[in-house]
C-alpha cells in the first residue's frame, strides 16, 4: 500500500466524515469508495433521493457537526470472515462486500471507526475529525460502480480539504477564475469548436477558428521537425486486428477501444451458421475472425513504413512523423470537452535507432518538448518517470532490456535541470516513459507532452537493420509527442491564455474598425495591405456605434485593432487600440502599423 502524505490523510478524512453525515441524513444510503484525489476527495453514494445543491449545504453543515465532535479515527483489523460480518452488521453489503472480495488473500483487513460510522479502509487517517478545520464541498456527479457503465450509476460528492482556511480560501479563488476559462466555455463563446450529438460523444468538430491554432500549432512544430531531421508520414485510420495482435494493442486493451469491424464475408458466414455476438466475440478474440481496428496508436503503422525496405545501420536513426488521429472508447462520462476525447490527433512521431544513439536521441526529444513549452511561455513543469512495477503483469518483454530503458529515461531526466519524480507502474505497456507536467498560470497541473523507449515493440515486429559488421540488429524505437494530441493541448491553451492567444495563434490578428461608413473604402485598403501581408483581418462594418465595435473585438480576443476616422484618412493612418492596453496607442502610418503586427507575429510575442 502507497504511503499517504499529511495532505492526503486529511482529504481521505474528510472523505469519512463526509460518509458520516451523508448516513446520518440519509441512513438507507449504500456506500462504495471514498479516495483522496489530487485536489480534493470524494465519495460515491447509493440512494434513491436525487441529491441537490441544497443537500449538499445540509450535508457539509452535518460535517461540520461532526468535525467538532473530536471523533477520533480508530484502525481495526479482523479476518476475512469476521470482516464479512462487519459488513453485514452495519448494513453495507451491497458494495462493500465486493471491495472486500479485491483484498489479496493474505493482506490485512482493516476498518476505520469514527464515532458511530465504520468504513472498510486501509487507511490511513488523521487521528481526530477536529482536525478537520477547512474543507468544502463542491459538486454532485453521476459515476458508475466500479467505472463499468453496465453497473449502477452511483451519486459522486465532490470535496476538497487543506491544512488552513488561507489554502482553502486561495484554491476556491483558483477555481473561479478556472470556471471564466473553462475552455468549453470559451471554445463556444470564441467559435473555436464544437461537438455535436448528431456527430457523437468526444468527437471534436474544429470550426475555421479553431482550426486556424490547430494549423498554427502544426506548421509551429513542423518547421522543428524539419530542423530536426524528421521524415512526414500518412497513415490510415484502421488497420487490421492482426497489427494490433503483434503490437499487443488488441485484445489486452479492447476494453479502451472501439469495437472491431468484422469483415463483411465472415459476417453473413457466422450469421448464416447462427453464431450468437458473444461466440462472435469469442472468434475475434481468438483470431480465428478477421476484421479491422480504428487504430488507438500510430505506432504499429510507422513500424510497418520502417519495415518496408532494408535498413542499414548508416540510415539509422530513421524519424518517422505525423498528426495521425487515434481512437479510444472513453466512458461518456469521462468525456470533457476537449481534454477527453474519443477521437484525437497526435503530434506523434517514433524514431528508430541504434542502441548507442538512444541518448542523443532522448535529449533531442527533450529539446523540442522544451522550445514548446518556452515558445508558449509554459515554463513552469515537471518531469513524471513512468517505470513499470515488477509485480504487474501488464508489461511485456525482457526486464533487462526494461532495466536498459529505464536507465536511458532517468539520465535524461538528470540533464534537464528541472524537478522529477519516478512513478512505478506508470510507465505504457511496451516501455518505460517520461512525462511534461506543466503548471498552468493559475497553478494547475496538465499532463502534456511525452517520450517513451521501446525495447518489446522491435521484439514483438521482428524488426531489424544491418550493422556495420554486415550482421542484423534489433534497433531500438522512441515514440514521442511534444503536445501530446491537438485536442488536449489545444484546450489547454485556450484556458491558459483564457481565449487570449498570442497574435501568432489568434484566428483574427487585426480588426479594423471605421468609426463611420465614410472610412469604409480606406478600411477595405488597410484590409487589403493586412491580407497582402498575410495578416489575419477583417472589417467591422456594422452600423453600431463605435464603442459597440470596441467592446465587440474585446469580447473577440482580438488582438489589435486598428481605428480609422476622419483624421486618420486625411493623413493616411492607423490608430492603434490592442488587447493588452485597452486604449489609444496613438496614430501611425499605415506600413508601420502592419509592420508592428508582422513583428509581433514573427517573433510569437506572448500576450502581457
Amino acid at each position: 500500500m502507497k504511503e499517504m502524505t499529511p495532505l492526503e490523510e486529511l482529504r481521505h478524512s474528510a472523505a469519512h466524515v463526509l460518509a458520516t453525515a451523508v448516513l446520518r441524513l440519509f441512513p438507507e444510503t449504500q456506500l462504495d469508495i471514498g479516495p483522496p484525489t489530487d485536489t480534493g476527495f470524494y465519495y460515491d453514494f447509493d440512494l434513491d433521493h436525487k441529491l441537490t445543491q441544497d443537500d449538499l449545504v445540509r450535508i457539509e453543515d452535518e460535517m461540520r457537526k461532526v468535525a467538532k465532535e473530536n471523533q477520533r479515527f480508530e484502525r481495526f483489523e479482523t479476518s476475512r470472515e469476521e470482516g464479512e460480518a462487519m459488513i453485514r452488521k452495519i448494513g453495507q453489503e451491497r458494495y462493500k462486500l465486493g471491495r472486500l472480495a479485491d483484498i489479496p488473500q493474505g493482506e490485512p483487513i482493516s476498518f476505520y471507526r469514527n464515532g458511530e460510522f465504520v468504513d472498510l479502509c486501509a487507511g490511513t487517517h488523521v487521528n481526530y475529525t477536529k482536525k478537520l478545520k477547512a474543507f468544502k464541498l463542491l459538486s454532485i456527479a453521476g459515476a458508475y460502480h466500479r467505472g463499468d457503465e453496465k453497473n449502477k450509476q452511483l451519486q459522486r460528492i465532490y470535496g476538497t480539504a487543506f491544512p488552513t482556511k488561507a489554502e482553502l480560501d486561495a484554491y476556491m479563488e483558483q477555481l473561479e477564475e478556472a470556471k471564466k476559462r473553462d475552455h468549453r466555455k470559451l471554445g463556444r463563446e470564441l467559435k473555436l469548436f464544437h461537438i455535436d450529438e448528431a456527430v457523437g460523444q468526444g468527437l471534436v468538430l474544429w470550426t475555421p477558428k479553431g482550426s486556424v491554432i490547430r494549423q498554427e500549432l502544426q506548421d509551429f512544430i513542423s518547421d522543428e521537425l524539419r530542423k530536426q531531421g524528421y521524415s512526414q508520414v500518412f497513415t490510415p485510420h484502421i488497420g487490421k486486428l492482426g497489427l494490433y495482435r503483434t503490437s499487443g494493442h488488441f485484445p489486452y486493451y479492447k476494453e479502451s477501444q472501439f469495437n472491431p469491424v468484422v469483415e463483411r464475408d465472415a459476417l453473413e458466414r457466422l450469421a448464416d451458421e447462427g453464431c450468437s455476438c458473444s461466440e462472435l466475440s469469442n472468434h475475434i478474440d481468438e483470431g480465428t475472425v478477421d476484421g479491422y481496428l480504428l487504430k488507438p496508436m500510430n505506432c504499429p503503422m510507422h513500424i510497418k513504413i520502417f519495415d518496408s525496405q532494408p535498413r542499414s545501420y548508416r540510415d539509422l536513426p530513421v524519424r518517422l512523423a505525423e498528426f495521425g488521429t487515434v481512437y479510444r472508447w472513453e466512458q461518456s462520462g469521462e468525456l470533457s470537452g476537449m481534454t477527453r476525447v474519443r477521437g484525437f490527433t497526435q503530434d506523434d512521431a517514433h524514431i528508430f535507432c541504434m542502441e548507442e544513439q538512444v541518448g542523443a536521441e532522448i535529449r533531442g526529444c527533450l529539446d523540442l518538448v522544451r522550445i514548446v513549452f518556452r515558445t508558449l511561455g509554459m515554463n513552469d513543469y515537471r518531469v513524471r518517470i513512468g517505470l513499470r512495477d515488477p509485480d504487474s503483469t501488464k508489461y511485456t518483454g525482457n526486464p533487462e532490456l526494461w532495466d536498459k530503458a529505464e536507465t536511458a529515461l532517468r539520465d535524461a531526466a538528470s540533464s534537464l535541470d528541472v524537478p522529477h519524480t519516478e512513478e512505478p507502474g506508470e510507465a505504457a505497456f511496451y516501455g518505460p516513459k517520461i512525462d511534461f507536467v506543466v503548471k498552468d498560470v493559475i497553478g494547475r497541473e496538465w499532463q502534456l507532452g511525452t517520450v517513451q523507449v521501446d525495447y518489446n515493440l522491435p521484439e514483438r515486429f521482428e524488426l531489424n537493420y544491418v550493422g556495420a559488421d554486415n550482421k542484423e540488429h534489433r534497433p531500438v524505437m522512441i515514440h514521442r509527442a511534444p503536445f501530446g494530441s491537438m485536442e488536449r493541448f489545444t484546450g489547454v491553451l485556450i484556458e491558459h491564455f483564457a481565449g487570449n492567444f498570442p497574435v501568432w495563434l489568434s484566428p483574427e490578428q487585426v480588426r479594423v474598425l471605421p468609426i463611420t461608413d465614410d472610412q469604409l473604402d480606406f478600411a477595405r485598403e488597410i484590409e487589403a495591405q493586412l491580407k497582402a501581408a498575410n495578416i489575419r483581418c477583417s472589417i467591422d462594418s456594422h452600423a453600431d456605434k463605435f464603442g459597440a465595435k470596441v467592446r465587440r473585438a474585446e469580447l473577440e480576443r482580438i488582438p489589435y485593432m486598428f481605428v480609422v476616422g476622419k483624421n486618420e484618412v486625411a493623413e493616411g493612418q492607423v490608430t492603434i487600440r490592442s488587447r493588452t492596453n485597452k486604449g489609444d496607442e496613438g496614430s501611425r502610418p499605415v506600413a508601420e502599423a502592419v509592420a508592428r503586427i508582422i513583428e509581433a507575429i514573427e517573433s510569437r510575442e506572448l500576450p502581457c
